[in-house]
């Protein structure tokens, strides 16, 4: 099947993922492992993540509710303190992918849940980042931001927003992510999803679905 174009997650698959940050983060606080996972799994769809990552709320409210919630677990947690941990590191290989997919025609995607907090789409910490990040997003054809749509991953109107934009069907796509949640739906619309582990496995995993040649990047 001809796979002419690659939709990407950003966090977490083009940066480092906040995941192992809420983990450090954890570590430092003597909090158990994962806290952060657990209270964001409680009621997914309506809890203060989803709404943050909606736009339905602002960072005082979401602040707020995520305390709540964490109380809830047993956890002292402020939302503000999670969402300093949100900007990763950004992966060179990954942006070179990006550079060496577009020289041979492929069509870019980027499909991001995101908050209204920091700077920027990658809601990075210093104007430098922001800057830097902003520039990795004019690699990409179009950008969907679930902040800005006002709709999530792993909600499937999202994916085939970007599709539809985009003038491709989804058995064209292949979809990079590093939550098995949002990977899901993509594979349900037909496009080959790719769980992200880490930056050589997703790479390597995508040069074969494109059938691209060995040492690609």
């Amino acid at each position: 099947m001809n796979r002419t174009t690659v939709l990407w997650d950003f966090g977490g698959v083009i940066t480092s993922s906040p995941f192992d940050a809420f983990n450090r983060m954890e570590e430092a606080r003597g909090m158990p492992v994962n806290s952060v996972r657990r209270i964001n799994a409680t009621n997914p769809d309506s809890n203060a993540w989803a709404l943050f990552e909606r736009a339905e709320i602002d960072a005082a409210e979401f602040d707020e509710r995520f305390a709540a919630e964490a109380r809830a677990v047993g956890v002292e947690l402020q939302g503000r303190d999670v969402l300093a941990c949100l900007s990763g590191d950004i992966r060179p290989r990954m942006v070179a992918a990006l550079d060496v997919l577009k020289s041979k025609g492929h069509k870019l995607g980027c499909i991001t849940n995101n908050v209204l907090a920091g700077k920027g789409a990658g809601m990075a910490g210093s104007e430098e980042k922001a800057m830097a990040i902003a520039d990795i997003m004019t690699r990409f054809d179009h950008v969907i931001e679930s902040s800005k749509a006002g709709v999530r991953k792993p909600d499937p109107l999202i994916y085939l927003m970007m599709c539809e934009t985009l003038a491709v069907d989804p058995v064209e796509c292949v979809y990079l992510d590093d939550l098995g949640i949002n990977c899901k739906p993509a594979a349900a619309l037909g496009m080959a999803a790719i769980k992200v582990t880490g930056e050589a496995q997703a790479l390597e995993e995508l040069g074969a679905v494109l059938e691209l040649e060995k040492g690609w990047l």
